[in-house]
């Protein structure tokens, strides 16, 4: 993969942008699972359980948040999207104790799949549009500072000498990964925020 495909250099900064863009690659990533075999298709899935792991934590750490304080009604959109986040979590948990090669995995992927589908749809109509209309660029940009911190750190295709110290960070069970994911949003974000007040 060539430099300027990679999602590194891409310039999305609005933070909006950057986890629509996820989506998008979390449903490549589920393909590529679906796709692969044996040691090719556990690769993939711990591609997939990084990626989930970082874009489920910034929007915990980052979008949530906001959207609390900014939207008519930004509780109760909170609290269903981290409904459904849960349900997804115990799946994800599930799964990364299964053996990749079993049609027991392949049912749970297809939960999984259902349950990430629904809520990504959901935070798109209910708290992404309705964050594009009540903040401002800046606002978005500055969230996206926590989003783009941790984004490189959850390759979604393999680099070869890359996976080094990075890979490092975000290896583990999927709650190991997000405890982690959440200490680099919280740098970043702290970084950002010091001369608000």
């Amino acid at each position: 993969m060539d430099r300027q495909s990679r999602p590194e250099t891409m310039r999305e900064n609005d933070v909006i942008d950057l986890l629509i863009h996820q989506h998008a690659l979390i449903r490549e990533l589920f393909d590529e699972v679906d796709r692969c075999q044996g040691e090719e298709r556990k690769e993939a899935f711990s591609r997939l359980v990084r990626l989930l792991a970082v874009h489920e934590t910034a929007e915990e750490e980052i979008v949530h948040p906001y959207a609390r304080r900014k939207l008519v009604g930004g509780d109760t959109i909170v609290d269903n999207r981290l409904q459904e986040e849960e349900e997804a979590k115990e799946l994800l948990s599930r799964l990364d104790d299964m053996d990749v090669t079993t049609a027991e995995f392949s049912r749970e992927l297809e939960r999984l799949r259902a349950a990430v589908f629904a809520h990504a749809a959901a935070e798109e109509r209910y708290e992404f549009s309705e964050l594009k209309a009540s903040t401002s660029e800046a606002e978005r940009k500055a969230m996206g500072v926590g989003v783009k911190a941790v984004e490189a750190m959850a390759p979604t295709h393999p680099h070869p000498g890359v996976e080094s110290a990075t890979a490092n960070i975000l290896i583990g069970t999927p709650i190991a990964i997000m405890d982690r994911a959440r200490d680099l949003i919280r740098k970043a974000m702290g970084k950002q925020e010091s001369g608000e007040g």
